[in-house]
């Protein structure tokens, strides 16, 4: 398992965003820090919070042999450094988290006015055979 962080300034805030490859699946979280965070405070962070962390649903990915030249090597690190923002990956599997979000949040939204809706039909009822026993 391959885990990165990869901590960028989307105005207003710094954000952070997890990336997990297990056996070729990508897992993705996002976590806003606010204010710029220094190194100790993205360290202390991880340790604390790391087992906390809601990671999207895993996603297909390419593994891409990597050859073994050095100056490539050296590239593709400085190619990560210089690298801003999140992935194409990164963000499809987090549109994918939001999206599950979103369903599940109309799902309990349904059966809370259904609920909401079924109390008030019964209080009419309660409300009309009471009328109908009179006083």
């Amino acid at each position: 398992m391959k885990t990165s962080l990869t901590v960028f300034f989307e105005d207003p805030f710094w954000v952070g965003v997890f990336e997990r490859v297990d056996d070729g699946k990508l897992s993705v979280c996002k976590v806003t820090f606010g204010a710029e965070p220094k190194d100790y405070d993205v360290w202390g962070f991880v340790l604390r919070h790391y087992d906390e962390l809601v990671f999207s649903p895993a996603m297909d990915m390419e593994t891409r042999k990597t050859a073994d030249n050095p100056k490539r090597r050296l590239r593709n690190v400085r190619k990560q450094t210089e690298r801003r923002g999140i992935g194409t990956k990164s963000q499809q599997a987090l549109q994918l988290q939001r999206e599950e979000l979103k369903t599940e949040h109309r799902q309990i939204s349904r059966e809370q006015r259904d609920a909401e809706a079924q109390r008030r039909f019964e209080m009419k009822q309660l409300k009309k055979k009471e009328k109908r026993r009179g006083h």
